[in-house]
């Protein structure tokens, strides 16, 4: 599927940008002119289900292939942000960036709790749809007006279908075995995603980690400076 994309800047340095699942490129809103002001020529997508890109079906690897058929091979820089981050892992092979950077990346959803069915954990993300923008700022206290804003219009076009297609990924093991590029993972403090168990591993395995610290999942929402200096030396 070929995904609607929103363009900073121009010049032949390429950055790309990958939201999280019920974002759209529009979670980037900073992040893209900020890059672009240091030469980049950005582009941000809008996954499948999510903005103004079509619907369904929803494996993850759906939303890789989409990024290889819609984005220009060879970038400078990819950085994917959770549902973003596990799509980018999937198919940075084939989209071949200079360096990639993985946003509290989405490798290692929670499985069914004890005595929970296997789709509890995709509900609980799909009702995330309901949320009133009252409670988008209570439940993410350091984002701007604008971000909680973005969020109820972002979830307004999201497909909730979304969680569900990314049903298998809960429970699985989806942490790169090694880095096909030179790769950072940003984690949040403490990071819902990257426990500290999976930090000590994925170094090992040749990311580099590092902690912004203070920030929640969204971490250029919470505290957008604090995100961009965790970024220092890849841009």
């Amino acid at each position: 599927m070929r995904l609607h994309t929103h363009t900073w800047g121009e010049g032949d340095r390429v950055a790309l940008l990958l939201h999280g699942i019920m974002a759209d490129h529009r979670t980037w809103r900073r992040v893209g002119p900020e890059l672009a002001a240091r030469g980049l020529r950005v582009v941000a997508v809008d996954l499948r289900g999510h903005g103004a890109s079509g619907q369904g079906p929803y494996a993850p690897e759906d939303f890789a292939d989409d990024l290889v058929e819609t984005l220009p091979a060879g970038a400078e820089l990819a950085i994917g942000h959770s549902l973003g981050g596990m799509a980018l892992a999937l198919c940075v092979e084939r989209l071949a960036p200079r360096r990639a950077v993985y946003c509290d990346p989405a490798w290692h959803l929670p499985g069914p709790e004890a005595g929970a069915t296997e789709s509890a954990g995709p509900a609980r993300l799909a009702a995330a749809k309901t949320l009133s923008r009252e409670e988008i700022a209570t439940l993410n206290p350091r984002w701007e007006e604008a971000d909680v804003d973005l969020e109820v219009a972002s979830l307004a076009r999201w497909d909730e279908r979304t969680a569900y297609g990314i049903a298998p990924a809960f429970g699985a093991d989806l942490r790169p075995a090694r880095p096909v590029v030179p790769s950072l993972v940003t984690i949040a403090d403490p990071s819902p995603m990257v426990p500290p168990e999976d930090a000590a591993e994925l170094r090992s395995r040749g990311f580099e980690v590092r902690t912004v610290e203070g920030a929640g999942h969204t971490a250029h929402r919470d505290d957008f400076d604090a995100f961009m200096a965790s970024l220092k030396g890849w841009i």
